[in-house]
């Protein structure tokens, strides 16, 4: 890491320069703090809060940390130009901000050499991005990056989107109804056309809906011990693991589904691979994002993608 000027050497200075960067905190905090936008995407990051505000957020919304220092030129350069990115992108990823003479304990977990260094987690992983003050430009360009790998690995929520207005919802629509009422019949392809024409009542409760009828009409007619045996005799067939995957997410083992599609992710390339992510990432959707078994393969798969 690059090293602060002798304390000894220069001990006036250095405290007048401790004074003048604690006001220079201060403001930029006040001011994140009266712009509503800045207080939710860019945070200041200790040691106490990382597990929470950088490997946790990482779950679901990819997280830059800016390690820079009060005495450092470059870091003056940057860090202005990544916060006006944070706000300019809108929560699709967060900046944590880490003063590594406060954090040695952050700064030594990363390796940092020297500073201003920019780092990734994505998913719990950390990704390096870049060191020094690099033009608005390529910072830029470093980010976009970012998002597609994120994307990849199903790490695209949001963080500060203002909530959508409430739809209005029909009192006499009978089309929940109606949806019900082909389940229980068993006409699947009438419940997901119904299901679907619901998304602009409520986005959310349909979508899981469907996504539930959908795993239902997969697993119809399937023999559950049969699938199990298939996709155990020939482990890396995604046909024969996306089978066995939804015989363990409808018996309530998730865990399983996940670990059996993302040894496929990790043992292929190409087409394969993406479409072996892609059937993680809809099982993930169908458990739920705060279901610690998606929690714990978001992980994972970050690892067999990266």
């Amino acid at each position: 890491m690059t090293t602060q000027p002798n304390p000894n050497l220069l001990r006036g200075a250095v405290d007048l320069a401790a004074v003048a960067a604690a006001r220079q905190a201060q403001e930029q905090a006040a001011a994140r703090k009266d712009d509503p936008t800045a207080s939710r995407v860019i945070i200041d990051v200790t040691e106490a809060s990382f597990e929470a505000n950088v490997i946790g957020m990482s779950q679901t919304v990819p997280v830059v940390v800016d390690l820079w220092a009060s005495w450092c030129g470059p870091c003056k350069q940057l860090s202005p130009v990544l916060e006006k990115l944070a706000v300019e992108y809108g929560g699709r990823w967060i900046l944590a901000k880490v003063d590594v003479d406060a954090e040695q304990q952050i700064a030594a977990a990363f390796r940092v050499q020297s500073i201003p260094t920019v780092v990734a987690v994505i998913g719990g992983q950390v990704l390096p991005l870049f060191q020094g003050a690099l033009p608005e430009a390529q910072v830029r360009q470093y980010l976009d990056e970012l998002l597609r790998v994120a994307g990849e690995a199903g790490v695209n929520g949001s963080v500060g989107a203002a909530a959508p207005p409430e739809p209005a919802v029909d009192e006499e629509d009978t089309r929940w109804d109606r949806a019900a009422d082909a389940v229980e019949a068993g006409d699947w392809n009438l419940a997901i056309s119904l299901y679907e024409q619901l998304k602009d009542v409520d986005a959310e409760q349909a979508e899981a809906a469907i996504a539930q009828v959908a795993l239902v009409r997969r697993t119809e007619g399937i023999d559950p011990s049969a699938a199990l045996a298939a996709a155990d005799a020939d482990p890396l067939d995604l046909v024969k693991a996306k089978a066995a995957a939804d015989v363990e997410v409808a018996t309530g083992a998730p865990e399983a589904a996940f670990d059996r599609l993302i040894a496929v992710v990790q043992a292929s390339s190409g087409d394969d691979k993406g479409a072996a992510r892609d059937a993680v990432i809809e099982l993930f959707a169908l458990v739920g994002d705060a279901d610690p078994a998606v929690i714990a393969a978001r992980t994972k798969l970050a690892n067999a993608l990266f």
